[in-house]
């Protein structure tokens, strides 16, 4: 469902700063696959969901999707492919609109715009049927501006908005980071149920090696901009934190050193 062939990405190409971030990225995905990436600070997984996303162009290589060469497509143009949530709540809806503007703009995305502006009866009906999967009140609140809503309330919104149109592939870039961990284990719960339910094909990138492992059916690992290791399936599951440490300086032969995913 979603091939790369060879990708490479440096910024500040020639001068002092060069940053190689990615080195020849291979991977394809499945329909219905759920892959989780892990690797160090600079290891190229944002890069990787941005290059995905069409946020910046890459040097060489291809990516597709459905069979469709999406390498050369702007960012705006690839949306109806994408869903993505980031690690800041703030970023996925706006701010000083309401729920109910917001889930109207998930609604109409990527379909044809005309002049008609009123938001129907029945419109309001399938938000509050959608939002009521979160369990967290909001179909009640549908004129309430979304600045008001909590980070927690805010990301669970934007994950649904994302998932709305079914997109192909559901991109989730660290989403849980920026929240308390009791909040961060319901948004990855709504995470896993729609993903599940509306048989999505979806990366998420996590610092938390535990969620690595516990979510999705493939997880693959991220080092100096490639793909160092790859396990799918009843391997997968098999794994532990020590497993995959043990790994990384296998082949790397060095530690892990990022703080952030030893901690969690």
């Amino acid at each position: 469902m979603l091939k790369i062939n060879g990708i490479h990405k440096t910024f500040n190409k020639g001068t002092i700063n060069e940053k190689k971030a990615l080195n020849g990225i291979d991977l394809e995905l499945r329909e219905g696959d759920f892959v989780t990436i892990i690797g160090g600070n600079g290891a190229g997984k944002s890069t990787l969901l941005n290059s995905i996303c069409g946020v910046f162009s890459v040097d060489s290589g291809t990516i597709s999707i459905d069979g469709n060469d999406i390498t050369k497509l702007p960012e705006h143009k690839r949306a109806k492919y994408l869903g993505r949530v980031f690690q800041d709540p703030m970023m996925g809806t706006a701010a000083d609109m309401q729920i109910l503007e917001n889930m109207s703009l998930a609604y109409r995305r990527g379909k044809k715009r005309s002049l008609k502006w009123a938001i129907t009866h029945k419109e309001k009906e399938l938000y509050k049927e959608h939002l009521s999967q979160l369990g967290l009140g909001l179909e009640n609140r549908l004129t309430t501006k979304v600045r008001l809503l909590s980070g927690g309330q805010r990301q669970a919104l934007t994950l649904l908005m994302a998932v709305m149109q079914k997109p192909r592939l559901l991109l989730l870039d660290e989403h849980t980071a920026a929240l308390d961990p009791k909040t961060a284990a319901t948004v990855l719960e709504l995470s896993d149920k729609f993903i599940e339910e509306e048989h999505l094909t979806a990366m998420m990138i996590t610092h938390n090696m535990n969620d690595a492992i516990v979510h999705g059916n493939r997880l693959i690992m991220m080092h100096d901009g490639r793909i160092i290791y790859s396990v799918s399936d009843e391997e997968k599951k098999k794994l532990t934190v020590e497993d995959l440490l043990n790994k990384f300086s296998e082949i790397n032969g060095e530690k892990f050193a990022n703080d952030r995913a030893l901690l969690n």
